[in-house]
């Protein structure tokens, strides 16, 4: 079975939770702009990262160009995003709002907490952040909103890394292998 791992983040937890995963599974990872184009054609199965920024997918373009592609692989798609999973719906709203249609009930979905530290934000992205926070009827979520997190830790990845291991044994007990290795 050969699987890649694509990822498209903006402040680095992606990546962390990509990477962490490509050694786990031994798999290749790349961001989404890195894999040329026809090389999903040689794929069983993708797993594909993005984080959340103003409310959109950052690879969200990418799911959308390659969705004729995507319809033929196994998809496991991880989200990653300061939303608790207790918020379900908006968990949901994320998804009904940017994973296309056509493939959104192929993927097996995770959502992986992330981390936001001001510090580390453009001042671009500070200034939406507090333009965001002004708009929140509740005070206790418009200080939360404000607030340093990091979330990202690398026993998040679990359930994903079984799910798709889980996969491969279903699959003739077949083990992944990357992309570009020789049969």
């Amino acid at each position: 079975m050969k699987g890649i791992i694509l990822y498209e983040g903006k402040y680095g937890a992606t990546r962390d939770y990509a990477e962490w995963m490509g050694k786990e599974l031994r798999l290749p990872v790349l961001r989404s702009g890195e894999l040329g184009d026809g090389n999903l054609s040689v794929l069983d199965f993708i797993v594909i990262g993005s984080s959340v920024y103003t409310g959109k997918l950052q690879a969200g373009n990418w799911l959308k160009r390659n969705c004729a592609s995507l319809r033929k692989l196994k998809i496991f798609l991880f989200i990653v995003c300061g939303t608790p999973a207790t918020e379900k719906e908006k968990l949901a709203r994320i998804v009904a709002d940017n994973v296309p249609a056509e493939i959104r009930n192929l993927c097996e979905i995770y959502f992986l907490r992330g981390r936001m530290r001001r510090k580390d934000l453009s001042v671009k992205d500070r200034l939406l952040l507090r333009a965001g926070s002004l708009l929140a009827k509740n005070p206790a979520a418009r200080k939360s909103m404000l607030e340093d997190f990091d979330y990202v830790r690398k026993e998040n990845i679990v359930p994903l890394v079984l799910g798709v291991q889980q996969f491969l044994v279903r699959k003739k007990g077949s083990t992944s292998s990357s992309v570009f290795a020789e049969n």
